[in-house]
């Protein structure tokens, strides 16, 4: 039986994964749990899971969720460094990266340290640090298993396969629910109908992302140190029916794809069950009443935050971790009403050029340049 530790379990990627291990409980069991700030439903995942460690992120939280669970056998943790030391308790095998943003990048560092299995769902841990992360998998011999749905479906392309044969990686988006509208029309779309996905159900920040693109980008970004492959080679293509995941090209022509429905769970259980395959109650596809497969260039002058990605990861240094924060910064104000959808990637674009480069970042110089960026960032919200 595989102990797993979840990090950002009430999340949509959170709660999808205790779904997975509902499905099969003799093959799993949830030994930790984490969650930001969402107390109550980290409770009830507590009291139903009943894991041995239970954390909060946020420290303010702690002793009502001490009062909660005070009549169970479970250690509470709070805060940022216990959150870094549960995830190396020995009794994990397997750690389930589901945090949002950049928070996620030290219990991954932590966890990978501790020799722990890592399933990554938790994209910007590689867009932030992506050289050092692939360098401490290797050094401590951990394997990273993609959960995003596209970084899966290239992964399962690619068994059996030598990445010697790859000629290119293919990612497909959505292209979200603003896929259509003109750039007069995307000045005035709000944050209520950018997360009205047409397709998944996902967080609110990744759905943001995903209506400007940027988490294409971001993913582009992943899949060059997931992969080990030049970025150059990756090509990104809308599709906007979700049924083909993502697929490779070989130099000899052929092309492989992974194709399913639009359920996290899928990829989910692949990263937890790899390298076998168990059966699960997702929806099968119905090829039959699939009426048709369309695939479409992306438009970077209606979505920049794409090429603004494309453009950091050529940079390289500490530009993504930039690129990053910022993000992270405009996705929240446009949540809340302070920017504009179209303003999102000028500040991005802005906070690029105004940053501290740095070529050879270490840990320490990736932590001083989130923090630089964001606050470039703020105050270019704020003019």
């Amino acid at each position: 039986m595989k102990q797993i530790a979840i990090l950002g379990s009430t999340g949509s990627i959170g709660t999808q994964t205790l779904d997975v291990v509902r499905q099969h409980p003799k093959e799993f069991s949830v030994y930790a749990l984490s969650a930001h700030r969402s107390i109550d439903l980290l409770i009830k995942q507590a009291l139903e899971f009943n894991p041995a460690v239970v954390c909060i992120a946020d420290e303010t939280y702690y002793r009502p969720l001490c009062e909660a669970l005070s009549d169970l056998p479970i250690r509470v943790m709070a805060g940022e460094k216990a959150l870094a030391e549960m995830v190396t308790l020995p009794q994990i095998d397997v750690v389930v990266a589901a945090m949002v943003g950049y928070a996620g990048l030290r219990p991954t560092i932590e966890a990978i340290k501790a020799q722990k299995t890592i399933a990554l769902a938790n994209k910007e841990t590689l867009v932030v640090a992506g050289e050092i992360i692939d360098r401490l998998a290797k050094r401590y011999k951990v394997d990273i298993l993609p959960v995003d749905s596209e970084h899966s479906a290239i992964f399962q392309s690619l068994v059996g396969e030598d990445m010697a044969s790859v000629e290119k990686l293919l990612l497909t988006a959505s292209g979200g629910p603003f896929r259509n509208f003109s750039l007069q029309q995307m000045q005035y779309v709000t944050a209520a109908e950018a997360l009205r996905h047409p397709n998944w159900e996902m967080g609110a920040k990744i759905t943001i992302d995903s209506a400007s693109m940027m988490n294409k980008g971001f993913e582009v970004i992943e899949a060059r140190w997931l992969f080990d492959i030049p970025v150059d080679k990756i090509q990104v293509l809308v599709h906007p029916q979700s049924v083909v995941h993502s697929a490779v090209q070989f130099v000899d022509g052929s092309v492989k794809a992974q194709l399913g429905t639009p359920d996290m769970r899928m990829p989910i259980q692949y990263a937890l069950t790899y390298p076998k395959r168990w059966m699960s109650d997702v929806p099968r596809l119905d090829l039959f009443a699939t009426q048709s497969l369309t695939f479409e260039q992306p438009d970077l002058k209606r979505f920049p935050n794409l090429d603004l990605a494309y453009q950091a990861i050529h940079i390289g240094g500490n530009m993504p971790c930039v690129l990053n924060a910022a993000n992270e910064v405009v996705n929240l104000a446009f949540r809340e009403g302070r920017c504009g959808f179209l303003q999102m990637s000028e500040v991005i674009a802005q906070t690029m050029l105004k940053t501290t480069f740095i070529l050879e970042p270490n840990y320490e110089d990736y932590v001083q340049t989130d923090k630089e960026a964001r606050r470039i960032a703020s105050d270019i919200l704020i003019l």
